[in-house]
């Protein structure tokens, strides 16, 4: 039997780099496997030097209950100890604002994300979603089910999107759900965010395949009469 752990990543930002590349910081549309995996180690513990081959082996879907909106940041930065008139470079951060996502990791032994659970409610280092400046939501933990990670996202009856988000959405929403391919399942989308190694001298990462498998569908009863067919065909395709 498998077992999953039910996580609620929403907040005013979030960001969850998988492209990223020198000056410009960019963010997936949905949570990273090595976001969630640098969540547990760092809950767990663990130092950037230490091995996270079994945090990654874990199976992780994700259903996307408000998708938010992509906020661009700019920074400066400046050697100003060892340079002190040299230029500001200029780094260009994105998060998404606003976004709330129910995240699930499975495994096959219970107090494996029971041991997680433990550690995640009485974390050894702050816990962050994806960056330093997001912290997570309070109420990250939603606990420990007895089924696999996309059934379990589909029994979750609760809706974590906002107020104001269900006001302006149909009466009938439907909430996708993104999951680790099976082996040999063809189709989906490839991800370099399989941390190999969170060493910051020798950074790895591996490649994974993302299904978008299902959709759960949820009654809004704050929503509006009538839905807008180009808003159902973008935002909850």
């Amino acid at each position: 039997m498998a077992h999953s752990l039910l996580l609620l990543l929403k907040g005013p930002m979030q960001s969850w780099g998988d492209e990223s590349r020198f000056k410009v910081r960019a963010t997936a549309p949905t949570p990273s496997k090595s976001g969630i995996v640098g969540l547990l180690a760092a809950a767990e513990g663990r130092r950037r030097s230490d091995p996270v081959e079994d945090l990654a082996a874990l199976t992780l879907a994700v259903r996307v209950d408000q998708s938010g909106s992509l906020l661009r940041d700019y920074q400066t930065a400046q050697d100003w100890i060892r340079k002190p008139g040299s230029s500001a470079s200029l780094v260009t951060r994105y998060y998404l604002a606003d976004a709330a996502f129910v995240a699930a990791v499975e495994s096959e032994h219970r107090e494996v994300v029971e041991g997680l659970e433990l550690a995640l409610r009485q974390p050894a280092y702050p816990l962050f979603m994806g960056r330093r400046s997001c912290p997570v939501h309070p109420g990250l933990v939603l606990g420990v089910v007895n089924k696999p990670a996309e059934e379990a996202l589909h029994e979750h009856k609760s809706w974590h999107a906002t107020t104001a988000h269900k006001s302006r959405s149909p009466r009938q929403v439907r909430l996708p759900i993104y999951r680790d391919a099976l082996p040999g399942e063809g189709g989906g989308m490839a991800r370099q965010d399989v941390p190999l190694s969170f060493d910051p001298r020798h950074r790895q990462y591996g490649w994974r395949n993302v299904i978008q498998s299902s959709y759960v569908d949820m009654n809004n009863p704050e929503g509006g009469e009538a839905s807008d067919p180009f808003f159902d065909a973008v935002v909850w395709a």
